[in-house]
């Protein structure tokens, strides 16, 4: 299947473009590919693509005063990715961007959004309920973050996406559920789902 097919696919449930909507929408994707721990947006830089993941897992994360990491999220197919809120408000980040294994990507720029939500409240309709989407996911995860034990954390990760387990180094799966890397270590031989 072509790629932008699979975005076609991926896009269709959220909110159906027309032809002609989808014509324009498509035409703005151009494919992108890099090696493992390729850094895509620094902080201080404003996020400039939005990407949509064919292959591969990437992370975003924050580095804090003393230099500790903490993983924000990490994306794998089919999903958006990059920096969400930099791009969507064309402001500098806090976070860095990353790829945590080969990597490839359909990748439209902010420019090339904008003006399509412009002319087509279609498009404009299609990127709000996608943005809402995720702010549900955002919002879910910080009730995991604040209210849920390590345990119950660990165990929605595996519920959400046991893959990752094999593709992503545990030091970073750690950071993401906010739990010490020793006890992640102690949950993995312990916690079945």
């Amino acid at each position: 299947m072509e790629d932008v097919e699979l975005l076609r696919k991926f896009l269709t449930p959220v909110h159906p473009l027309n032809e002609e909507e989808w014509q324009a929408f498509s035409s703005i994707w151009q494919p992108f590919a890099c090696k493992r721990k390729t850094v895509l947006t620094t902080a201080g830089e404003t996020e400039r693509h939005l990407y949509y993941v064919l292959d591969g897992v990437q992370r975003s994360f924050y580095i804090g005063n003393k230099e500790e990491e903490a993983t924000v999220v990490f994306t794998y197919p089919p999903s958006f990715s990059g920096i969400a809120d930099s791009f969507l408000t064309q402001t500098p980040t806090k976070y860095f961007f990353e790829t945590l294994t080969p990597s490839r990507f359909l990748r439209t720029t902010y420019h090339q959004v904008d003006e399509l939500m412009t002319t087509f409240p279609g498009i404009q309709k299609l990127i709000l309920k996608a943005t809402s989407f995720a702010l549900k996911g955002v919002l879910e995860r910080q009730v995991e973050l604040q209210c849920f034990s390590a345990t119950e954390k660990f165990k929605a990760l595996l519920k959400r996406s046991p893959h990752l387990l094999q593709l992503i180094p545990h030091k970073y799966l750690a950071s993401y559920l906010g739990i010490d890397a020793t006890n992640f270590s102690k949950l993995l031989g312990s916690v079945r789902l």
